[in-house]
């Protein structure tokens, strides 16, 4: 695993990972792990789910997540958008919310 340096608006990281996509993702899980709850209350639908994670995205988070090797604030960071890992990362949370839901806990 390699070292990491993951910025993105105020929020940054170091982390080990195996690639530049999960070390951003990393940030986003940090970013969102607070807002987790959502996921579980089963009065709210997939959009509202959504649109809640988007909203605490575009209210704390810049538009495009950057990745170094190097170090921060590096010229030749990845970048990857926003958007585009809320997506990725709502999808995941869904999943995981829906695979708990059908576990027989008894």
């Amino acid at each position: 695993m390699s070292k990491f340096y993951v910025s993105c608006g105020s929020k940054s990281l170091v982390v080990s990972a195996a690639n530049a996509e999960i070390a951003a993702m990393r940030l986003i899980e940090n970013a969102m792990s607070e807002h987790i709850w959502i996921y579980s209350d089963t009065g709210l639908d997939d959009q509202i789910r959504r649109d809640h994670i988007a909203l605490e995205a575009l209210l704390n988070l810049g538009t495009r997540v950057r990745v170094s090797e190097r170090g921060t604030g590096r010229n030749d960071a990845y970048e990857v958008g926003v958007p585009e890992l809320i997506q990725e990362w709502h999808q995941l949370m869904t999943g995981l919310s829906r695979l708990f839901a059908n576990l027989d806990v008894s």
